[in-house]
């Protein structure tokens, strides 16, 4: 990394610090996203961390098919893909608690929901307070409210959730080409890291794949939102609107760079490889400055039609039993290969 690496210390003292001190070196500044862009790991850290960490945190186990259904919807194949966890627990709480069939559910086998009001409140103040939502503002929400014993459990699944991500994915490599065409970018343009993942994890794992080297700034949860991580580089660099790309797999990238006025490449889920591999001629358009119009155009125009908008649970006919089923092969490859004994439900 061209910044040193923030220590622990330094991220509570001040987690934006590397965001103030960035010099810009180039003409064009590239922002790129990592789970689920740079490396194929969204199903993994879902399926085998965030999900089934909260059903054994919160005794969900008995609504387990619900709970990955709904969870798995608005983490990986709707337009909130790749939203901040305690963002994705209000969506999914929310939802579970309105399905008929779900509170039957758990009528039927004695299981409750956890209360929503603490993590209500924690999202209201971290907003307020214009934190980024992670471990350190959770922590500083607690030491405010130190008789809310539900603020405990809920640091507790987070902190759960960044300690199991080195056993699981960080063993997943960056796609073919990501390497080659994070070389390509530091010949023109200044790459930072933006994502809602906590910073730690980030920085371990381009340390760890060797791709650290090809960056500025690694901008995770702590230093607030991708939209003013990118704008914060953006004021500091004096870059001009369209000299300004973010490379990314969600809608909220896709927001945080709009927010900017920059322009955006999508690494559509699915069709990732595909991305990378066609990656060196649209960022030759880019350094052109025939990025923006028709070619841009064309590529959201496809992007959008990935990501979905509605609930399958809502829609006419649906059954929860195969729409679990459809997602099943998937769940039943990662535990194979990362983790065989883990607890899985199979219908």
């Amino acid at each position: 990394m061209a910044l040193p690496r923030l220590t622990k210390e330094q991220i509570k003292e001040d987690a934006e610090q590397q965001l103030k001190n960035f010099k810009r070196t180039k003409d064009f500044l590239v922002a790129i996203d990592t789970d689920g862009c740079v490396t194929d790991n969204m199903n993994g850290k879902q399926m085998l961390i965030f999900h089934p960490q909260f059903m054994e945190f919160y005794g969900l186990w008995d609504i387990e098919s619900f709970f990955r259904e709904v969870a798995e919807y608005y983490n990986l194949f709707s337009v909130d893909r790749g939203c901040n966890r305690f963002i994705a627990i209000q969506l999914t709480l929310k939802a579970l608690a309105e399905r008929k069939d779900v509170q039957k559910a758990l009528a039927e086998r004695c299981v409750k929901l956890p209360d929503t009001k603490p993590l209500n409140d924690y999202i209201s103040f971290a907003q307020k307070n214009k934190l980024g939502l992670g471990n350190p503002s959770l922590e500083r929400f607690v030491n405010e409210n130190p008789t809310c014993f539900p603020l405990y459990k809920l640091l507790g699944w987070s902190e759960a959730v960044n300690r199991t991500f080195p056993h699981i994915s960080a063993k997943i490599p960056p796609f073919s080409g990501v390497k080659e065409s994070l070389d390509l970018m530091a010949q023109h343009a200044d790459v930072m890291v933006v994502s809602k993942t906590p910073y730690e994890d980030l920085a371990n794992y381009w340390e760890a794949q060797g791709i650290a080297s090809y960056v500025h700034i690694i901008a995770g949860q702590e230093m607030g939102s991708k939209a003013h991580h990118i704008e914060v580089a953006k004021k500091v660099g004096k870059y001009e609107d369209d000299h300004v790309l973010m490379i990314g797999d969600g809608k909220g990238d896709l927001k945080a760079v709009k927010k900017n006025n920059g322009l955006f490449y999508p690494v559509s889920p699915g069709s990732e490889q595909k991305a990378w591999n066609d990656f060196a001629d649209a960022f030759e358009m880019f350094i052109q400055g025939k990025y923006k119009g028709e070619f841009e155009d064309d590529l959201l125009a496809s992007f959008d039609k990935v990501l979905l908008t509605t609930p399958p649970w809502e829609k006419i006919g649906y059954d929860h039993i195969n729409a679990y089923r459809e997602k099943q092969e998937i769940r039943k490859a990662l535990y194979d290969k990362f983790n065989p004994d883990g607890r899985l439900l199979i219908l």
